[in-house]
């Protein structure tokens, strides 16, 4: 993935903030506020969760879009950048899935 692409939609999301909620559905998301952005974000997953039973590879990537996008509003909205989610991820490259959940155990 080009992470190019998601600082660009990042931008355009951080940038929808301040438009008007009549003209665009991102502005009229944040508008609505939290709940109403978390409702979208469970309501995409769903509709990923249910493409992925189908088995329909468009139908997966269409609705994984809308997933990553609706998450996408979720982090700006709370002032975050994908690019934080990305150095996630990296820092968890070439580390065990088990040791990980260990050490998020040990965290708490």
């Amino acid at each position: 993935m080009n992470d190019a692409i998601l600082a660009r939609v990042a931008d355009t999301l951080e940038a929808r903030k301040a438009a008007d909620p009549g003209a665009s559905y991102v502005a009229k998301l944040y508008a609505k506020g939290l709940d109403a952005i978390l409702k979208k974000v469970a309501e995409e997953a769903a509709e990923t969760i249910m493409a992925a039973k189908d088995g329909d590879a468009d139908k997966i990537i269409y609705e994984t879009a809308d997933l990553w996008f609706h998450t996408l509003v979720l982090l700006a909205q709370q002032g975050l950048r994908p690019e934080q989610v990305l150095q996630e991820l990296a820092r968890r490259e070439g580390l065990s899935g088990l040791v990980e959940k260990a050490n998020r155990k040990d965290a708490s």
